[in-house]
């Protein structure tokens, strides 16, 4: 590895990802914004996460507490986009990892990361299978099993993975303006009829804390934000990834925050304040719904219905392609079979590292469908819930590696950007892995599906450990190299 004392720089093997066959760098802050977005599902999260967090933490402080999530991801920013442009990998948060705590830990980030993410794309494609099937039974009539369109849309996947990573983003961020739209629509809509008793700020004001559960709040509205940290995934393909990628991570993070704040303050002020938390418990799939046939017409409720499943598609591309691209930064470190490094010599885009991304969640899907299991309670809930507790662990030991790695390289780096901001992002993330653990079995939906998935998120970190001590003993260059 690069020594630190002497340029306070790690760069990827070989000169960075991609350097004897490199990506097509054609993206933008824009349209890296658009795929960190899209891959927070801002329709999703709002009409199916949002009244669960109502329902389940008894509080209609939900608009409070995404407001409180986006001042402590800010604060997580400082250290992550400072260690973006000194860690020039795209494999984000194992990158900075190894490059902070060391090749071990490095290692089993990498692991946990790849098989965290890989649960999301899975699990959420899952959803768009059922939310299709339910769409056309209601509109055409026509019953059909979702694991059909489930594959469906991983074929349409596969095929964008194939090409070049901007055909992505236009896809994603054209899904992102009509579900955004719509949201408008409907939160203009609530604020001009002046809701259910009249508009108020009530649900933004710290006294609402006291009303229900604090910390189920905080933990619900912490994981409308996973998948921002995707920045530094894409900085292989980034026009000026040391401008581009803090700058693109800085735009989500207040994007996604300001829209959520928003957004869920309008269906609180829709609702009422004091009615919000009844409607959603009686309710929870039908909430948003219910308030946009009631405040702008059963014809955006429709076009609701539609662009929930464009919504989650977008959510399942974006994961695709972090899988995508942590493959490939892993392959091009000699920590995965060489093949999955390989660049599209005319698409230049990781095609390979997608095919295979590709082809596990096809599997995965196939076996799931094969065993009768539920699609939702099953696969959806146990996955994403699993794969929450594996990214919210994720940030806080890259809070922690920001801390180390400005330690060893020497220098006088900024104390606020390096010890502080890092600091307190670890002290906040601290509590809410112990939020996250403490109510995993609510999370996941079963005490069964709590072990099972809390030991698989354990296992994929302890395998990459294993791996890291097998390469220091067997491969000692790779290891080097890592």
């Amino acid at each position: 590895m690069t020594d630190l004392s002497k340029t306070g720089h790690v760069e990827a093997p070989g000169g960075g990802a991609g350097a004897d066959d490199p990506l097509a760098r054609g993206l933008g802050v824009p349209q890296i914004v658009f795929m960190v977005v899209a891959a927070a599902a801002p329709l999703g999260l709002v009409a199916g996460g949002v009244p669960l967090a109502f329902a389940l933490s008894g509080s209609p402080g939900m608009p409070l507490y995404f407001a409180l999530s986006t001042v402590l991801l800010l604060v997580f920013a400082v250290g992550f986009t400072r260690m973006a442009g000194r860690v020039r990998d795209a494999g984000a948060f194992y990158a900075y990892v190894q490059a902070g705590l060391g090749r071990i830990p490095g290692l089993s980030a990498a692991t946990l990361a790849l098989f965290s993410y890989t649960l999301l794309l899975v699990g959420v494609n899952a959803y768009v299978g059922v939310a299709t099937s339910n769409v056309i039974e209601r509109y055409a009539g026509v019953t059909s099993p979702w694991w059909v369109w489930a594959l469906v849309s991983l074929a349409v996947i596969a095929f964008l993975g194939h090409r070049d990573i901007e055909l992505s983003a236009k896809v994603l961020g054209a899904v992102l303006v009509l579900e955004s739209l719509l949201l408008l629509v409907l939160d203009f809509g609530i604020l001009g009829r002046g809701g259910a008793h009249g508009l108020t700020a009530e649900p933004l004001l710290p006294p609402i804390a006291g009303t229900g559960s604090l910390g189920l709040g905080v933990m619900f509205a912490v994981f409308g934000f996973i998948g921002f940290e995707a920045t530094a995934v894409f900085r292989s393909e980034a026009k000026d990834p040391d401008v581009t990628v803090p700058r693109a991570t800085y735009v989500a993070i207040l994007a996604i925050g300001a829209f959520y704040s928003f957004t869920v303050w309008a269906i609180v002020v829709g609702a009422g304040v004091d009615a919000v938390v009844g409607a959603a418990q009686a309710d929870p799939e039908g909430l948003v719904l219910a308030l946009t046939r009631s405040y702008v017409g059963s014809v955006w409720a429709d076009a609701m219905q539609l662009l929930l499943i464009t919504s989650q598609f977008a959510c399942v591309l974006a994961f695709h392609n972090v899988v995508t691209r942590y493959q490939f930064a892993l392959s091009r470190a000699g920590a995965l079979p060489a093949p999955l490094g390989v660049v599209h010599p005319r698409h230049r885009a990781p095609s390979a590292s997608s095919a295979v991304a590709s082809a596990v969640a096809f599997v995965t899907t196939l076996v799931v469908a094969t065993l009768g299991l539920d699609p939702i309670g099953d696969l959806y809930a146990w996955f994403s819930g699993a794969a929450t507790l594996g990214i919210v662990l994720l940030m806080a030991a890259t809070s922690l590696a920001v801390i180390g790695f400005f330690r060893r390289a020497g220098g006088r780096p900024p104390v606020g950007r390096t010890v502080v901001a890092p600091g307190v992002a670890f002290l906040a993330l601290a509590c809410v892995v112990w939020l996250v653990v403490a109510n995993f079995p609510l999370l996941v939906g079963t005490l069964t599906g709590a072990w099972v998935m809390g030991g698989l998120v354990a296992l994929s970190a302890a395998a990459g450990a294993v791996q890291a001590l097998v390469l220091r003993a067997r491969r000692p260059a790779v290891y080097e190299r890592l």
